[in-house]
């Protein structure tokens, strides 16, 4: 059987064949491929799957730090201002003492804005929906303390915060079930790069050419 065959079979699924009507060639191949994929890769504890998140995010070439609740506004003035970040995207529901310590102008996420206008932007500062261990991927679906995809993308510099361990999953198939495909999700892995015929990596070519990610336990 031709891979047409199968793609044409599973159209005429798709549309709604007549009920009984004698099985395709496609439905017999369909039924002998083993569907039951694994919905993580080996067992591990909560500890490790935290590990396994920071260990893929830093093979990425993210910057990976770890601090509780209490250190998190503290990390954030830090990092601003060793990036020399004077003006900042921020989220809409952003929680405020996030940023208590620090003292940036805030730029904040509206739909009104232009493209120059958040081109300003320094870095910005967001939280995540969910944190994928096996891929080291952060995924943002747009929610009020990620704001809209676009903040994410223009500024050089990307701030996300995750909270530790309830944002982060083992697996995709794990994130997809937290995931509402609806809103507008946007899956992060390392900072944006690109490479040329010659294989040189350039960075920040469609997105922040920095991405930190703040691993945060107790931030509730």
């Amino acid at each position: 059987m031709s891979s047409r065959d199968i793609i044409l079979g599973r159209v005429r699924r798709a549309l709604g064949d007549a009920a009984g009507r004698t099985p395709e060639p496609y439905e017999e191949y369909e039924a002998a491929v083993d569907r039951g994929y694994l919905r993580e890769h080996g067992a591990r504890t909560t500890e490790q799957t935290v590990d396994l998140l920071a260990e893929n995010l830093a093979d990425y070439r993210a910057i990976v730090h770890r601090t509780d609740g209490e250190e998190l506004p503290l990390l954030l003035m830090r990092l601003l201002a060793e990036s020399g970040a004077q003006n900042i995207l921020v989220p809409p529901a952003l929680p405020p003492w996030w940023l208590a310590a620090a003292d940036p102008v805030r730029i904040h996420d509206r739909a009104a804005s232009t493209p120059a206008q958040l081109d300003k932007a320094d870095a910005v500062v967001t939280g995540c929906a969910v944190a994928i261990a096996e891929t080291g991927t952060l995924v943002l679906d747009g929610s009020p303390d990620q704001g809209r995809r676009r903040i994410t993308l223009i500024p050089d510099h990307h701030i996300c915060v995750v909270r530790v361990p309830d944002q982060v999953v083992s697996s995709v198939p794990q994130a997809l079930e937290r995931l509402d495909p609806a809103r507008p999700l946007t899956w992060i892995s390392g900072p944006s790069a690109t490479s040329d015929i010659e294989l040189d990596r350039v960075e920040g070519v469609h997105g922040p050419r920095t991405l930190e990610v703040v691993l945060v336990t107790g931030a509730d």
